[in-house]
């Protein structure tokens, strides 16, 4: 119950956030979806991976290094700059994940 409190008058009293666990799941049981994007981009190419599970923040910084490109992490969607899906792809199966292609 102690979600809602905004204030509290107790002198001892402190705010315990509960802290995320984010335990990554095996590689091989996840599967990574990859696209590309253009839209609302201005013409710019981003690679989107996508549906992953776990410590993204690290594995987005891999991949960047293994596809000389910068990026982000966006929610739970890894983006880099310009077409690397294939690069992508083969980087993330050598990790132990299996992915797809997704859109045309």
């Amino acid at each position: 119950m102690t979600d809602n409190i905004v204030y509290s008058t107790d002198k001892n009293w402190k705010l315990e956030k509960k802290a995320e666990k984010q335990t990554p799941l095996p590689s091989g049981t996840q599967t990574a979806y990859i696209r590309l994007e253009r839209k609302g981009r201005k013409g710019k190419s981003v690679t989107v991976v996508d549906r992953l599970q776990g410590n993204l923040k690290e594995l987005q910084k891999e991949l960047q290094k293994y596809c000389g490109t910068g990026g982000s992490l966006k929610g739970r969607q890894i983006e880099l700059q310009g077409d690397h899906r294939n690069k992508a792809a083969e980087f993330l199966q050598k990790k132990g994940f299996k992915t797809k292609m997704s859109g045309g």
